[in-house]
């Protein structure tokens, strides 16, 4: 069978949590309700302010448009109960650069429940099956106002379903990847689950390596127009290769985070996400829990939008039009 025949993008192995990582997920999450993980003061104190990337250029973000789902927020928020209950989205999000337009995140497709949620492990399926009024990359596009056909690349934060299977209705849209990143996804032994690599294969790729100097709290960085407006920035730990997308816009400078937290209310309380499902999703817990710290080390100076905080993204659409 050869590499182009498309039977191959249905047999990839894809990595699913077996029966002792889900009951340790579920005990975790019991554990952390009541003793939540404490904050490392040492290492938040150590922590220096490199200061923001310099120049002048701006981009405009456009947070897209998309319904959300009320859920728990000791779900969400290990330890944290009020509120009661928060709005979650999968949310994707246009820049205009003055050389480029570009989607970070477009995370959901037509029929995303079979194309991609279908594939994850009922344990995991359950906690994250979208709200059955999810908009689509298209439609989402369409609905902001913005003609998917100006759209020049995709830049992923990183490489989950929930962020690149709009990918699968944008055949031949241009990927910026984060090189480690894509050895992680592609080239390992199993594939992410919800058809990651269907997403990916078949398009023209540009890779590019975290090479630039520290940025705010960030040991390393990338340019990506080499005049500082898009800034990729390290938030590994959730993936391999997470990255966040720092952007200078006329608003003040803002920080798309990905997964690297799934809702603010982890950078104000200083907490990880709940073990269950967080667990199942956090590649390396440790190296996420210190990037939560990161980000709340520079909470004051830049505008968090994480791609799940329905709240965060109807904020920055809400202070566009005042």
């Amino acid at each position: 069978m050869g590499h182009n025949d498309n039977r191959t993008l249905l047999i990839d192995p894809v990595a699913a949590p077996n029966l002792w990582q889900c009951c340790r997920s579920v005990g975790s999450a019991l554990t952390g309700a009541l003793r939540p993980r404490r904050p490392d003061h040492r290492f938040l104190a150590s922590l220096p302010d490199n200061g923001l990337p310099r120049g002048t250029t701006t981009v405009e973000l456009t947070v897209l448009a998309q319904n959300a789902r009320s859920v728990p927020t000791a779900v969400i928020v290990e330890g944290v109960f009020t509120p009661r209950r928060i709005e979650s989205a999968m949310t994707a999000f246009a820049v205009r650069h003055p050389k480029a337009t570009f989607l970070v995140d477009p995370g959901i497709c037509v029929d995303v429940n079979e194309q991609a949620v279908a594939e994850l492990p009922p344990v995991l399926r359950r906690a994250v099956t979208p709200p059955s009024n999810i908009i689509d990359i298209r439609e989402s596009l369409h609905s902001s106002g913005i003609d998917a056909e100006a759209i020049d690349f995709a830049l992923p934060t990183h490489l989950h379903w929930d962020h690149v299977a709009g990918l699968l209705d944008l055949p031949g849209l241009p990927l910026r990847l984060h090189r480690p990143e894509h050895d992680w996804a592609m080239t390992g032994p199993v594939a992410p689950v919800g058809g990651v690599r269907r997403a990916v294969r078949e398009r023209p790729l540009d890779y590019y390596d975290l090479d630039g100097p520290p940025v705010l709290a960030f040991a390393r960085s990338h340019d990506l127009f080499g005049d500082g407006a898009v800034v990729l920035v390290d938030l590994s730990g959730h993936t391999p290769g997470s990255v966040g997308v720092l952007l200078r816009t006329d608003r003040g400078p803002v920080l798309l985070a990905g997964d690297a937290i799934w809702h603010n209310l982890q950078v104000e309380e200083l907490r990880q996400k709940s073990g269950y499902p967080g667990m199942l999703a956090d590649n390396d817990r440790t190296a996420t829990w210190r990037t939560v710290h990161r980000l709340h080390a520079i909470r004051g100076g830049v505008r968090i939008i994480p791609s799940h905080d329905h709240q965060a993204a109807c904020a920055w659409r809400e202070s566009r039009a005042v």
